[in-house]
Order: C-alpha cells, then sequence, then structure tokens
C-alpha cells in the first residue's frame, strides 16, 4: 500500500511555511494603516496551525527519500493544497469572494496563469495586491525546482533530456535538490530585486514596483491596476519586456553564468530558438499591423513588443486592446500562447526545446523516405536523441492537444460560448491568462465565467502548470494498485 505519510508531512511544512509568508501583506496593511491586517492575522493563523498539524501527524511515516509514486503524489497534491490555503485571504478579506472565486484567484496565481475574477484592483488593499504578487512569486520559483529537479525524473514530457549524461544538465553542476533551490533562489531574488529597482526608475511607486518585479520574473501577469501595464508608460513597458525574457530563460544558465561559464547561456539552443521565435513574431505581426491600419508608429512597435513577448512567455500582461488589431492579429496571439518558453525557467506552455525535438523528429522522417537505406537519428544540441526521450515529447503533444479539446468542450457543456470555452481552455493549460473576446479577453476578466467552468479551467491549469502528464499519470488505475 502507498504510504502517504511522507507526502503528507512534507505538504504539511508547505502550508505552514506559506502560511508564514501572510505576515508580509499584513505588515503591508499595518503600515498603510487601512484597518485591513487581521484578514492575514486570522488566515496565517489557520494556515500555519494546519500545515504544522498535518506534519506533525505524518512525522512519524518520514523516511529518506520518497520512491517514484510518492514524487508523483507530492507534485501534483502540492498544487493542490497551496491554492485551498491561499485562497482564505480573498475570501476573508476586502475582495469577499466566494470560495470557488477565492480557489480559482489562488490556483490562477501559484500557477503563475495569471487570469483573473477581481475588477477594481486599483481600489483593494495593499495586502490583498501583495498576496497576489507573492502566491505568483513563489510559484515561479517553486515550478523551478519542479521542473528542474523533480519532472527529469519522472521523465515528463521529455524532460529526462534534462537530466541525460549526454548533456550538461543540472544534475551534473548541482547533484542536490537542496543546493539546486537554495543557488536558484539567490538568483531570483537578484532579479526581483533588480527588476523591482529598474520599475522605480520609470516612475512607478516602490509598491507597485515590488509587486510587478514579483509577477514579472515569475512570468505571472498580476498587475495592480484593471488596464495592466496599459495604466503605465513606455519605459516600464520597456523593463518588462526585458525581464519577461530573462524570465522565460533556463536559470540553469544564470547558475553556471555565476560561476563563471558564459559560453553554455549564448550556446543553449532553447535559448537561440526562444530569441529567435520572439523577433519572428514581433516582425509579422508588426507588418500586418502597419498593413491593417496604414501607419506605424514607436507606439505600435511598442504595443507589438510587449504583448508578443508577454503571450509568449506566458506572463500574461496586457498593454493594449489586441482584439481591435484585426482578425489575423487575434489568431497569431492565439496560437503563439501555445509555444512558451525555455525548460527550467518560469515560463510555461508547451515550451521551445519541445518543438525543437518535433522538427527534429520530422526532419528526421522526411530523410528516411528519402533515403530508406540510411541511418539517421534526431539530434539535439549535436548529440543524438533517444527513442524514449522522443516518445515522451510526441506523447506530450498528443496528451496536451486532447486534454485542451476536452476542457473546451467540458467549458462549453457549462454553457459558455465557444471563443470563451476554446480561448479559455488553451490560456489554462497554457498558463497563460487572459484569453479571447469580450469576457475574457485583454480587457476583461473571469469574474463573468460560471462557477462550473471555473472550476473546470482551475483543473486545467494545474494540469498545464505540471506538464499535463504529471497529473494525468496518478488519475490512471495503475498508479493507485501495489
Amino acid at each position: 500500500m502507498l504510504d502517504l505519510r511522507p507526502v503528507g508531512y512534507v505538504i504539511g511544512l508547505l502550508v505552514a511555511s506559506l502560511g508564514l509568508t501572510m505576515l508580509a501583506p499584513l505588515i503591508s496593511d499595518l503600515v498603510s494603516g487601512n484597518g485591513h491586517w487581521p484578514v492575514f492575522l486570522e488566515s496565517a493563523g489557520i494556515t500555519v496551525v494546519a500545515g504544522a498539524l498535518t506534519a506533525l501527524a505524518c512525522s512519524n511515516g518520514v523516511s529518506e527519500g520518497l520512491t517514484l509514486r510518492q514524487t508523483f503524489l507530492l507534485t501534483v497534491l502540492v498544487w493542490v493544497a497551496l491554492p485551498f490555503f491561499g485562497a482564505i485571504p480573498f475570501m476573508l478579506g476586502a475582495s469577499n469572494l466566494s470560495f470557488t472565486n477565492a480557489f480559482f484567484e489562488s490556483m490562477s496565481g501559484l500557477t503563475t496563469t495569471g487570469s483573473t475574477v477581481l475588477g477594481g484592483i486599483e481600489a483593494l488593499p495593499e495586502g490583498l495586491k501583495l498576496w497576489r504578487g507573492i502566491l505568483q512569486w513563489l510559484g515561479g520559483i517553486g515550478i523551478i525546482v519542479v521542473a528542474m529537479v523533480f519532472l527529469p525524473e519522472l521523465k515528463v514530457g521529455g524532460m529526462q533530456i534534462f537530466r541525460s549524461e549526454a548533456f550538461e544538465t543540472m544534475g551534473k553542476i548541482l547533484p542536490r535538490a537542496a543546493e539546486i533551490a537554495s543557488r536558484i533562489s539567490v538568483i531570483y531574488v537578484a532579479l526581483t530585486l533588480s527588476c523591482a529597482i529598474a520599475y522605480t526608475a520609470t516612475g512607478m511607486t516602490s509598491f507597485d514596483a515590488l509587486v510587478h518585479a514579483m509577477t514579472t520574473v515569475s512570468t505571472g501577469g498580476y498587475a495592480n491596476s484593471d488596464a495592466s501595464f496599459g495604466a503605465y508608460g513606455a519605459g516600464a513597458h520597456y523593463v518588462a519586456v526585458v525581464f519577461m525574457v530573462l524570465a522565460a530563460l533556463p536559470f540553469v544558465r544564470y547558475v553556471q553564468l555565476v560561476s563563471g561559464q558564459a559560453d553554455p547561456l549564448w550556446k543553449d539552443s532553447q535559448i537561440r530558438g526562444f530569441m529567435g521565435t520572439i523577433f519572428a513574431c514581433v516582425l509579422v505581426l508588426s507588418l500586418w499591423l502597419m498593413t491593417y491600419e496604414g501607419t506605424f508608429s514607436e507606439k505600435a512597435f511598442r504595443e507589438v513588443l510587449f504583448n508578443v513577448t508577454s503571450i509568449m512567455s506566458g506572463t500574461g500582461y496586457a498593454s493594449a486592446n489586441y482584439m481591435l488589431w484585426g482578425g489575423f492579429a487575434v489568431t497569431f496571439f492565439f496560437f503563439i500562447g501555445l509555444i512558451g518558453g525555455c525548460a527550467g525557467s518560469t515560463s510555461c506552455s508547451i515550451k521551445i526545446f519541445r518543438y525543437q525535438l518535433l522538427f527534429a523528429s520530422i526532419r528526421t522522417q522526411i530523410r528516411r523516405i528519402h533515403s530508406p537505406h540510411g541511418v539517421f537519428a534526431p539530434r539535439y544540441e549535436g548529440r543524438p536523441v533517444g527513442e524514449d526521450v522522443l516518445n515522451s515529447v510526441m506523447s506530450f503533444f498528443v496528451a496536451f492537444i486532447v486534454t485542451m479539446g476536452l476542457f473546451t468542450v467540458a467549458i462549453g457543456l457549462t454553457g459558455e460560448d465557444f471563443i470563451t470555452s476554446v480561448s479559455g481552455a488553451a490560456t489554462a493549460i497554457a498558463n497563460v491568462g487572459p484569453g479571447l473576446g469580450d469576457k475574457i479577453g485583454p480587457v476583461g476578466n473571469f469574474n463573468e465565467v460560471n462557477d462550473t467552468a471555473k472550476w473546470l479551467l482551475s483543473a486545467a491549469m494545474l494540469v498545464g502548470r505540471l506538464e499535463v502528464l504529471a497529473v494525468l499519470t496518478i488519475l490512471t488505475a495503475r498508479f493507485w494498485q501495489d
């Protein structure tokens, strides 16, 4: 029988730690004098006590390490338990959300999706604004550790390529998970502080700069205004572009850079592919907008650059209503949201390396058709790729598309229209944030979506953030068999 105590022990510790982070918005509300701080005191008390009791109850089952099945279960259940407790301040606080809306907002935050049910964000107490930023910031660092430590070991979606001895992997550089987390955390904090300082230099208040730095580096997308980045000037837009790009690159390369190894950063095929794709997308959409509107300006270029980077990296900020840019632009934004950044970053969606492996496999198949007696093998960064990696990647693509289709149908059955259903499912499973249409588009939010659809979208966020197959694995009967 599967021993759940080690899983419960770790989850209990993480829940208690989440409760302690609620002290930061508590202090923020105390300093601002808005009288909202008791909400976070109560929320912190509930969360810390629940987490501590869970850890204490499971402490007698703590072992040296986790089995593969326990690791799968832990990876998934953490992203269920933390949003549950993260929702408490939204229910008790000034936002006064229902449990459905509060859980949706919390899940969207911790999975760094960025979809929101809140309106009138400017009027919210500082503590709630900061809490939204903290949720995304914690989700960002959490998914980096999961992507670099757990998913390669679980062989999810081709991630095992990053632990293969044929590649320069995190496992060779930093063999212990604790060391991985500590070094990445230092870099993550440094990037966040740098981003906050840069935002302040553009004229943002120190509070807005801090919150937006958290949601930029985590590629989360929560903003302190209903207008998102439309409320800020050109300088803030360019700063956001720089740090969204930096956050979408593999953090292992920053570890190597700090250690004096700069070459891997410039030679990484993921990075080259990601930067090249952004450049191509900005060029194509700029040419389209120039043709569509008959003129072009620095503002138009900035809006294209900002929104393309935001959607492709999965951040989800908006500086303009690109639904007004014509049918091609709308379709374009839908598909670039399914690209994503690099593996080992805070970015989400399918990710660049999988497309590179897919195209390498297609090229190999074409060569085999032309030369049936030849011996060809797909290569990644100049090295042959094993069949297990390719099979895993192909399985991921199929699972991703099929799962997105199933969520689209399910959301449609709740009464939502086609555009809301398909773009909602896509933006949730790709963890991008805004969908398409008047209801959930770049100038809307998810408040008007019915409650059943919100639960489906919350599930889609979880499935997408954990690379689809990790969640599907624990839903099979075989997983629970001894």
